[in-house]
């Protein structure tokens, strides 16, 4: 018996006997996922020690670590506040227009929150669109929403839908019948909430502020846009200044406080879960009585501004965008193929990435499964701007002729994309049962037969489902755009960061909305996955 034979062995714990083909595949597949992040390590511990510590111990790197704590505490805090009321509201209440407002507060998430960052600069920022409407009201100044409080209140408008979605799920799948069986020991709403329904829906709540605080402290064009000090902004300006030493020691402080998240969240998350059925639910609802239309202003207002001020301001700048011209900044058509090709190219090959990962982790439960699936979500949970930055490093540094090429955006794209599309290949795979397949194999074929035949037109759905999830992830994707796309490959995304940094709003309003459209799809498809008893 070979060593990788035994070594394959000890790891399945004794189960039946895994390919050692579809092993040494899934290893590959893992080990290529890591190794970025693991070559950034080996960059940031080459840096001379006097001078690592002269940069981590700076002032700088103090304001830049407690900027991007109080904005990931922050937004998560806000996330919670908002979206905990919502999925409440929408899903266990008589609200008005309950539908409506479901999906009307699911929504924000389409938008990028770089678009909204910029929208909300032109509208209050100085001289904005809002201090000109009330200028001659007599009110010259509006509140400042640059610097932190703005920050957390952009991303907190397109991410709190993480927390609502996976809350509202959680509460649509909920044994009402606990909350009958709770009145009936005499205990109210308010107390039948905070000890039945809060405990139930706690994982749901810590996943989606997982989510929102990632997000947060990975965000890269909003604290640009509102000139805030944090890991992501710190490290693009010290990669365009050449400052790659410091660039990489920010980044492993970064990775730092991405671990802690999520060991964090592994503490809160429950073991329990909660899994709802027709017999344990019950058509009441919540009644709101008199607070039942004031109820409404909460969704109505949340909606209202994150949607409708990027509407309005996309809107004015198209009216004006004849002043003001410069041909340089037209946008081309090409743009919108380039994005299409690369994002296209990306999930076609996560998809094929994802499948013999997604089928090792489904039909075999192992520590090895365990290994090779977490590895996926290595570049998932690491900033984008961390993996561009040490992509950059391996790719100028050894290999040169792929720095700066379609090829290396496309991997970096896989990386940070691929647990999406692992997640809906494993779910699609555990649903095939497994007697068609041993039905396959009692008829003469073999596993990888009986996998094409079998397995695989009956996970399609789910297998494109994740490409494109995949596909439109990447269409928005910025700071791994900005710095791994080769010289003059110009996409959507490239195109309003330009527009931006240039204060030529008008020329972002095209791309903005051909982006908004193309991520709408994505909502397209989050609803179409929605499982429970109701849709959004």
């Amino acid at each position: 018996m070979s060593p990788i034979t035994r070594i394959r062995d000890r790891l399945t714990d004794g189960e039946d006997r895994v390919p050692l083909g579809l092993t040494l595949l899934c290893a590959a597949i893992a080990a290529v996922l890591v190794f970025p992040l693991a070559w950034l390590v080996i960059e940031a511990v080459t840096v001379d020690p006097a001078r690592a510590v002269e940069l981590t111990l700076s002032v700088r790197t103090a304001e830049t670590v407690v900027n991007s704590l109080l904005l990931m505490v922050g937004v998560t805090a806000l996330s919670i506040a908002i979206g905990v009321p919502l999925a409440y509201l929408t899903a266990r209440t008589d609200l008005p227009f309950r539908r409506f407002w479901a999906v009307a507060a699911a929504l924000p998430l389409v938008v990028p929150s770089y678009v909204g960052a910029f929208s909300f600069v032109s509208a209050f920022g100085p001289r904005g669109e809002f201090h000109e409407i009330l200028s001659p009201l007599g009110i010259e100044r509006v509140p400042e929403i640059y610097g932190l409080p703005g920050s957390i209140l952009v991303i907190t408008l397109y991410t709190y839908p993480y927390v609502y979605l996976t809350t509202r799920a959680a509460l649509l799948s909920f044994d009402t019948t606990l909350l009958e069986a709770a009145r009936t020991l005499n205990h109210g709403r308010l107390a039948s909430f905070r000890r039945v329904t809060l405990p139930a829906i706690r994982p749901a709540i810590a996943a989606g502020s997982l989510l929102a605080a990632l997000y947060a402290v990975s965000d890269f064009g909003t604290p640009s846009i509102m000139r805030l000090s944090v890991f992501t902004r710190q490290i693009y300006v010290e990669y365009n200044s050449f400052g790659s030493d410091y660039a990489a020691l920010l980044s492993l402080q970064l990775l730092v406080v991405v671990l802690f998240v999520l060991a964090l969240e592994w503490l809160v998350r429950s073991d329990a879960s909660s899994h709802g059925d027709d017999a344990g639910r019950t058509d009441d609802r919540v009644s709101l009585g008199r607070l039942r239309w004031p109820a409404t202003l909460l969704p109505a207002g949340v909606s209202a501004l994150a949607l409708l001020v990027p509407l309005w301001i996309l809107g004015l700048w198209l009216l004006r965008s004849e002043a003001g011209r410069r041909p340089s900044m037209a946008f081309e058509p090409v743009y919108v193929l380039n994005s299409l090709s690369v994002s296209l190219a990306a999930a076609v090959v996560a998809a094929l990435a994802a499948i013999p990962i997604a089928y090792f982790a489904a039909n075999h439960d192992s520590r090895l499964a365990v290994l090779f699936e977490r590895a996926t979500y290595v570049g998932f949970a690491v900033p984008g701007i961390v993996l561009a930055l040490a992509l950059v490093y391996f790719g100028s540094g050894y290999l040169p002729w792929i720095y700066q090429t379609l090829p290396l955006l496309v991997f970096a794209y896989v990386v940070r994309f691929l647990p999406q599309a692992v997640g809906s290949s494993r779910t699609s795979i555990l649903q095939v049962d497994p007697r068609l397949v041993e039905a396959g194999r009692t008829l003469g074929e073999s596993s990888m037969g009986a996998f094409k035949r079998v397995t695989l037109p009956l996970t399609r759905s789910g297998i494109v489902a994740g490409a494109a999830l995949v596909f439109l992830t990447a269409m928005k994707e910025l700071p791994v755009t900005l710095i791994l796309r080769p010289s003059g490959f110009e996409t959507i995304v490239t195109q309003i960061w330009r527009a931006q940094a240039s204060a030529l709003y008008q020329y972002a309003v095209v791309p903005t909305l051909i982006l908004l459209v193309i991520s709408g799809l994505s909502m397209v498809v989050l609803l179409s996955q929605e499982g429970g008893q109701e849709g959004l």
